[in-house]
């Protein structure tokens, strides 16, 4: 396909709205810089983002240059060197270079080029991954039978647990958390029989639920080993939820999230007129800067930007007329809507607190060139969509 019929079937839409939630970003990380404690002075973290932006553009035209169908022909070799580098954090492997931050080893950092995050790039690598198992397995299995879907279920879990897990033990429970959204909405479209899923999700509460309740109704040994091996990171998370009024330290960040989102009221403060302290503003709880400011109005126009982003990639979605775009998408679909609910959720206590960024807005690079990359992909199965006359 030539580079101008590329060029006429870009998705400007989406692009518009990509651009309205960068400016977005932008503009509420100029209005935070002032506000943020004195350990962060120097850190010019609206310079970076606008230049993690421009990266993500370039990124996007380099991703626009190669047909989408040959990200199968690498797919192997991206999930292999993603599953490397989560390997090397849980191994601490080159120390000099791993990064722990908060508890959590999930960074490497470079001199001079800041830090860089494997889980954020793992999520568009696993779409990629579970995307080509599916068309193989489709293709191979025509006539669909208990069995190939239980083998089709069974590939796929072979390749998503092992980032789950090395990212669960980071500890990084958001990240943890939205591969399982994308793994899950790939389940739902892969043609894989309903009673097939529903049993594997009524298993999987099963064994949730169980747990939960040993680590509550039996104290002791078993009580001890479920908080030291699984719960050890989450448990503070859903106490400082629940009830985050006497779990001050747990809750402290989702008090003063409620309070900077209640006191913007209708129509915000104003401009700048943040007086609610809030650790990690700029980064997981950028939502709640711009319901201070701009109150419900405001805060209500950036999730129509959502919802338009999202109602966009669904479009296109269903438009693509090949199995593995439709599928990549469908994965990104997952990542984009889990990451967007998670986020603004755990900000109004409708979800526990994760260390969840919301897309396009937060602070971050390797989270804002995941989604730029993601975009990217998106764009390049629409222009490369063929359009039929008789259909």
């Amino acid at each position: 396909m030539s580079n101008q019929t590329i060029k006429s079937n870009l998705d400007y839409t989406l692009i518009s709205i990509v651009l309205l939630l960068g400016c977005v970003s932008l503009f509420a990380l100029h209005t935070i810089e002032p506000t943020l404690p004195a350990k962060y002075d120097g850190s010019h973290f609206l310079l970076k983002q606008t230049l993690w932006y421009i990266g993500g553009a370039i990124l996007i035209f380099c991703t626009m240059l190669i047909d989408y169908d040959r990200f199968r022909q690498i797919t192997w070799i991206l999930y292999g060197a993603g599953i490397t580098s989560l390997l090397m954090l849980y191994f601490r492997f080159p120390a000099a270079i791993v990064h722990e931050s908060n508890g959590a080893v999930s960074w490497f950092k470079f001199p001079g080029l800041g830090t860089i995050q494997p889980a954020e790039f793992m999520k568009v690598i696993l779409v990629l991954t579970i995307a080509h198992i599916l068309v193989m397995h489709n293709e191979k299995y025509i006539m669909r039978t208990m069995k190939s879907d239980l083998l089709l279920l069974l590939k796929i879990a072979a390749v998503a647990l092992p980032p789950m897990g090395l990212i669960a033990v980071q500890p990084d429970l958001g990240g943890f958390l939205v591969i399982a959204a994308i793994t899950g909405s790939l389940i739902l479209i892969s043609g894989i029989k309903w009673r097939i899923i529903f049993s594997g999700l009524l298993i999987v509460l099963l064994i949730v639920g169980g747990a939960i309740a040993m680590w509550y109704l039996f104290p002791g040994p078993i009580a001890d080993f479920l908080e030291e091996s699984v719960f050890k990171h989450v448990s503070s998370r859903f106490y400082g939820w629940l009830n985050p009024e006497q779990n001050s330290d747990a809750g402290f960040q989702l008090i003063r999230a409620m309070l900077a989102i209640g006191s913007g009221q209708l129509f915000g403060k104003g401009i700048g007129d943040m007086q609610v302290y809030i650790p990690e503003r700029h980064t997981d709880m950028i939502f709640t800067a711009i319901s201070e400011q701009f109150g419900f109005i405001g805060a209500s126009l950036v999730v129509t930007l959502f919802f338009l982003l999202i109602y966009r990639l669904i479009h296109i979605a269903l438009l693509s007329n090949d199995k593995y775009g439709s599928y990549l998408i469908t994965g990104l679909i997952g990542m984009f809507a889990y990451q967007i609910f998670q986020n603004i959720g755990m900000s109004i206590q409708l979800l526990p607190i994760t260390g969840l960024p919301l897309p396009f807005l937060s602070y971050g690079g390797s989270s804002t060139l995941t989604y730029m990359l993601a975009i990217g992909i998106v764009l390049n199965v629409h222009s490369r969509t063929k359009k039929y006359m008789f259909e």
